[in-house]
């Protein structure tokens, strides 16, 4: 992929404006829980931002134009589903969340469901959230390793410093912060691309005879495969713990249903101009590389300022998606298992102490509060863990460069939502209606089956397989109670 020294300099310059917002953002966070939820006091810009900054990402933007290039406009229904999916959280998921001012989905399913519930759910979701990172990491290497003209391992490492840059300092802040700037950035950019690519479908009759019968019917294709992914995108987005961070960070819950609203609204329509590029790049180059399709259009077709600006808004969406993913995990492991244990473990000691004064020598100022200095360590464990999770999966993805994007994005969603989209239902719309180990059962089983659907090579998608034994197993204990 050819580029002139001037669009990479306008590449480099709009990331590292970005970044440098994002970090000038993270001198206000002194705590855990103004990394993880950015103090409790977000309004509905930096809501918004923080969801549509991880939502929008290599799938709604590079991902959209590829199948774009091969199916036409159904290609669309990714981020249609993306933001029908913040709507039905903005109406009724985000502010009875909202409302436990807890900071992850685990500790809302423990606090219904108990601890064991709590700390399955924090490593499986935690695991698929993983292999969405990885998804989205997987472009990002290819696209960085043809921009600067470098191999898959130094493309990768400068992957992991920029992702870290983005979310290491200031979390959930940082990703409000740069979620605001990197949709702005291709909100503006990618309107003006898919207004001249569609011209220019038009405008040339070679391009437009070269375009397949069914191109622009959005429901081209196989409908039962259009509307199993729609589905599963819809519930990915009701149960992720990067989307519902954003809502625990909002300062009230009238704010966390207004900033899903918003978010929606951002997202929804950020896939039309990317499958319009997609379709025209299909057409008119069909030499070219589907998952190139939108790289190399904004690059030798757009103005050099203008397609820079857009080039390097594409990479801030894979940058933000990858981050946005990798602090639900950090704030997830941190707060659900390791504080969990630390906790723990400093309680056993002090009853220890009550039962036997001279058995040991203990502190009493270690004791956990508020504002005990032992919150900052916490702080350094969350951001290493978020540093972890950025590296990991940058070399999963590098291990499987080969590897289809589909295939991770499968496996994520069928692990990260097949097994706690109906206990997280249940608890918060029938409360007390579900036992614990209906609900740990639900989530054990449910996951099986959906690996089991994915490695075995079922027909259909595996996330249908986990929430159908999903519903067997908790649907009789809801009647039971009735």
């Amino acid at each position: 992929m050819d580029i002139s020294l001037f669009q990479l300099v306008v590449i480099c310059a709009t990331i590292a404006v970005v970044l440098g917002f994002g970090i000038r953002a993270a001198r206000s966070v002194h705590s855990t829980k103004g990394f993880s939820v950015g103090g409790r006091s977000a309004g509905v810009p930096l809501v918004a931002g923080g969801i549509a900054g991880t939502c929008v990402g290599g799938g709604a933007t590079v991902g959209t134009a590829q199948l774009a290039a091969t199916v036409g406009l159904s290609a669309w229904w990714f981020t249609i589903g993306s933001g029908v999916g913040l709507i039905i959280m903005g109406l009724f998921y985000a502010k009875p969340l909202r409302r436990t001012a807890l900071e992850t989905i685990p500790q809302f399913l423990a606090q219904n469901f108990g601890v064991t519930c709590g700390i399955f759910s924090s490593v499986v979701s935690s695991i698929g959230i993983l292999f969405s990172a990885v998804a989205s990491c997987l472009p990002a290497i290819y696209i960085i390793a043809s921009i600067f003209g470098i191999s898959f391992l130094p493309a990768t490492i400068l992957l992991v410093l920029t992702v870290a840059a983005y979310a290491f300092f200031g979390g959930m802040k940082s990703a409000g912060v740069g979620g605001i700037l990197k949709m702005i950035v291709i909100w503006i950019t990618m309107a003006i691309a898919g207004i001249m690519a569609s011209h220019s479908l038009f405008a040339d009759p070679a391009v437009s005879a070269a375009l397949p019968e069914g191109t622009f019917n959005l429901l081209h294709g196989d409908m039962s495969h259009i509307l199993a992914n729609f589905s599963s995108v819809v519930i990915g987005m009701l149960c992720t713990q990067s989307y519902i961070q954003a809502i625990f960070s909002a300062s009230n819950p009238r704010t966390a249903s207004v900033a899903a609203f918003t978010a929606a609204l951002i997202s929804l329509p950020v896939g039309l101009p990317c499958a319009m590029v997609g379709i025209y790049m299909g057409a008119a180059h069909p030499e070219i590389m589907p998952i190139l399709s939108l790289p190399v259009y904004l690059l030798t077709e757009q103005p050099a300022l203008l397609g820079g600006i857009a080039m390097g808004g594409i990479m801030l969406s894979l940058i933000g998606s990858i981050a946005g993913l990798s602090l639900g995990i950090g704030t997830m492991l941190s707060r659900d298992i390791f504080h969990r244990a630390r906790v723990t473990l400093r309680a056993r000691k002090i009853h220890k102490l009550a039962e036997d004064p001279e058995s040991q020598v203990i502190d009493i100022t270690e004791i956990p509060t508020p504002n005990h200095p032992y919150h900052l360590s916490e702080l350094a464990v969350t951001r290493l863990i978020v540093l972890l999770t950025i590296t990991l999966a940058a070399f999963i993805a590098l291990a499987n460069e080969g590897s289809q994007v589909l295939f991770w994005n499968f496996l994520s969603m069928a692990l990260r939502s097949g097994g706690i989209f109906l206990p997280l239902s249940f608890a918060i719309f029938a409360p007390g209606t579900i036992t614990a180990m209906s609900a740990t059962l639900s989530m054990a089983l449910s996951t099986v089956a959906a690996l089991a659907a994915v490695f075995l090579g079922a027909a259909g998608n595996p996330l249908f397989f986990g929430l159908a034994v999903s519903a067997l197993c908790l649907i009789p204990c809801w009647l039971r109670h009735r």
